[in-house]
């Protein structure tokens, strides 16, 4: 399993617009979400823990789940995580966790998996009965957003309608998007939207 991420793990955090990206879904999650202190999550896509860390104080645990073991080294470095998260450095679609969730929560992962059908049918299978999911990620966008050499982008973001259909064709209803943010480009604006849903 390679690490994309490797290189830049170090300095992830130190990046302004990510820090206020995450800020920002953060608490579109807090805002929309009803979280309490017996609630299990899944951070999938978790990377350094941006979102995790705001979450974690009103729930009872969370489980960070990545593909790059260096953003996940850089989450375990975050003493106000500590006891409160575990880390699994782990591809879920092709190696399940062996537990469910109240919640699972992702900022802007969607556009790096090319198999969503697959990733919402495993949502749906690690939630317990009832469960919510809280995804965010880009509106569909013209390609412009990643630099053109950048690896592990299946997808120019996302039309809201054709995901929501995918989201109820999988056992999702109470369908509900917000928009968490609006990262601002040289050029243009790209907005990023927060999707909630209860496992049917």
């Amino acid at each position: 399993m390679t690490d994309l991420f490797e290189a830049k793990a170090k300095d992830w955090d130190a990046n302004d617009r990510r820090t206020r990206l995450a800020s920002a879904i953060g608490n579109s999650i807090l805002q929309h979400v009803e979280l309490h202190e017996r609630m299990n999550v899944l951070d999938f896509g978790a990377g350094t823990g941006l979102i995790s860390a705001q979450i974690a104080p009103r729930v009872n645990r969370i489980v960070a789940v990545d593909t790059s073991q260096a953003m996940l080294d850089k989450l375990e470095t975050k003493a106000e995580l500590e006891g409160k998260v575990e880390t699994v450095c782990r591809d879920i679609l092709d190696d399940p966790l062996d537990a469910r969730f109240d919640l699972i929560a992702s900022a802007m992962a969607l556009h790096h998996v090319e198999d969503t059908s697959k990733l919402i049918q495993r949502f749906c299978e690690q939630l317990n009965d009832s469960g919510t999911i809280a995804l965010a990620d880009l509106d569909k966008e013209d390609g412009s957003f990643h630099p053109p050499d950048t690896q592990g982008v299946y997808h120019f973001g996302f039309e809201r309608d054709e995901l929501r259909k995918k989201l109820e064709s999988h056992g999702f209803e109470q369908v509900e998007f917000f928009t968490a943010h609006i990262i601002e480009g040289e050029d243009k604006e790209y907005p990023v939207f927060l999707v909630t849903a209860r496992k049917a």
